[in-house]
């Protein structure tokens, strides 16, 4: 496994990502390209010692690639995302 810290380049803080923190319980974040679910999954779960349910990845038209990331029901994507200065 990578080192958690270069798995995440930086969490994503759009509009769109900041719903999907409220209403799916999901972090966004932008991914080193050469990383895959598990690693980015183990990644999360280390850094901010929480239980990841779901990975999803896409390649964005810029090319980097971005992480959606859905916590499980006991732990909340708001407190994560305060913690980071997103919310």
């Amino acid at each position: 496994m990578k080192d958690p810290t270069k798995v995440l380049l930086r969490p994503v803080t759009s509009e769109k990502a900041l719903n999907y923190i409220e209403k799916f319980n999901t972090l966004t974040f932008i991914v080193s390209r050469d990383v895959n679910k598990h690693e980015i999954k183990y990644a999360v779960e280390r850094l901010f010692n929480v239980k990841v349910e779901d990975v999803r990845v896409l390649i964005t038209p810029k090319g980097e690639k971005k992480a959606y990331v859905r916590l499980k029901q006991e732990f909340k994507a708001s407190e994560i995302a305060t913690k980071l200065g997103i919310l």
